[in-house]
């Protein structure tokens, strides 16, 4: 009688145990199904916005960005500013937002916080403005076109038309990629000075060009000999594998 009604209590202990485990999965399961942030295509996004005639736009750019073009009815709460919690804090929490910055990586930053920060749906734009504006999708109303400032496709042929190989980096300074590499390819700059030149160029400075490349994301880096492209890689990669495509 004494064994069976310690087991009685012990087995009892234990789907008590259950019990509580479960509360606990099904509370995370729900708080997640509730705080969701969804990746969409520069299209997706497109098509999503359009179903919704409140949505809350929001541009995490610098305001330097943001004011050389931007999305209708996007308000532009800078990322790296000091007031960006505060400021997400006066939307509305419960309406979905969308969120977008040049290339993606910022705004994969900030629908981590918004979503930390309990807003329920959280759309962020894969490619960025760089993808939308290559896509030719609707800009703001003010938008200027870059009419040639920066390199000029010529320009540029001719400094990857040399007898050295060129190593073409393009770049932003608020790419966080973009700051792991340029240690690096300053140091195949120095180390390989005889065979190699290192060309890099500022996105933000030359969008005409990018758009003439095709390029709508970054980093990207491109290896030319004699003025033909050899070789082109899209995103962060390590020292060691460039050094062996230039050799």
């Amino acid at each position: 009688m004494y064994f069976n009604t310690q087991r009685t209590i012990s087995m009892s202990r234990k789907i008590y145990l259950n019990g509580i485990l479960l509360a606990i999965t099904l509370l995370w399961a729900c708080s997640n199904m509730q705080n969701s942030s969804m990746l969409l295509t520069v299209d997706q996004f497109y098509d999503k916005l359009n179903e919704m005639n409140d949505a809350q736009v929001v541009d995490v750019r610098t305001p330097e960005e943001y004011a050389q073009g931007h999305l209708n009815k996007a308000q532009n709460i800078n990322i790296n500013g000091s007031d960006f919690d505060s400021e997400i804090d006066k939307l509305d929490k419960n309406k979905p937002v969308f969120v977008y910055c040049l290339a993606g990586s910022r705004s994969a930053s900030a629908a981590a916080r918004m979503k930390a920060a309990g807003f329920k749906t959280i759309y962020d734009m894969s490619g960025g403005f760089m993808k939308w504006r290559s896509a030719g999708l609707p800009l703001s109303d003010d938008y200027i076109e870059d009419t040639g400032k920066g390199m000029s496709m010529a320009e540029f042929n001719k400094l990857t038309n040399t007898d050295k190989k060129v190593l073409v980096d393009f770049y932003a300074e608020w790419c966080v990629p973009c700051k792991k590499m340029k240690p690096y390819l300053d140091e195949i700059s120095n180390e390989m000075a005889e065979t190699v030149t290192v060309l890099r160029i500022d996105a933000d400075a030359n969008k005409k060009l990018l758009s003439e490349m095709k390029i709508d994301g970054l980093p990207v880096l491109m290896i030319f000999e004699k003025g033909q492209m050899q070789w082109r890689y899209d995103g962060f990669i390590e020292k060691s594998d460039v050094v062996a495509r230039l050799k």
